[in-house]
């Protein structure tokens, strides 16, 4: 059983522990494979001197055990004409994959970017070679609106794209 709340600063090392080894795998986010701790933190739990006003945090905990399996940023896409769509991102805990912890958090965020009046969410980096997230997504409802050919460097299949995936809320 999971319960979802808020992340406090105290989540911090247990994020850390599932945000790593995806930084340094290097294989679905766009982001620095040396990212060291004080980068990661700024990246995925920045606090309030933030640089995004609309930055929610939220950890899916363990019931049984207490621990933290994994963790989500729920934001709007954009700013100011473009603020009533929102994006995600997703992380969850090595061991903790296949069972339905990335399902249930993302349909918990869904409610939670419903409940803060997006109208939509769109993800603008879905790695293409990515496919169990890839059809996590389209499994709730996702669509591919386009795809930038090349744009992720994949360490072990190159140059691959990065799908655009929308859906409405």
């Amino acid at each position: 059983m999971l319960r979802f709340r808020m992340a406090v600063p105290e989540d911090w090392p247990a994020i850390w522990d599932i945000l790593q080894p995806v930084a340094r795998a290097g294989e679905t986010y766009c982001w620095d494979t040396s990212m060291d701790e004080a980068a990661g933190r700024l990246e995925w739990l920045p606090g309030p001197a933030g640089t995004d006003p609309t930055l929610v945090v939220l950890v899916a905990v363990d019931t049984a055990t207490g621990r933290v399996v994994g963790t989500a940023q729920l934001h709007a896409n954009r700013g100011g004409n473009g603020a009533h769509v929102a994006n995600a991102s997703f992380l969850v805990a090595a061991d903790a994959g296949g069972r339905g912890v990335g399902r249930a958090l993302a349909g918990h965020v869904l409610e939670e970017a419903r409940a803060a009046g997006y109208t939509a969410m769109q993800f603008n980096a879905v790695v293409q070679t990515n496919e169990r997230a890839v059809a996590l997504w389209a499994s709730l409802g996702f669509t591919i609106v386009g795809t930038v050919p090349g744009a992720f460097l994949h360490p072990a299949t190159g140059p691959t794209g990065l799908h655009i995936m929308h859906r409405p809320l």
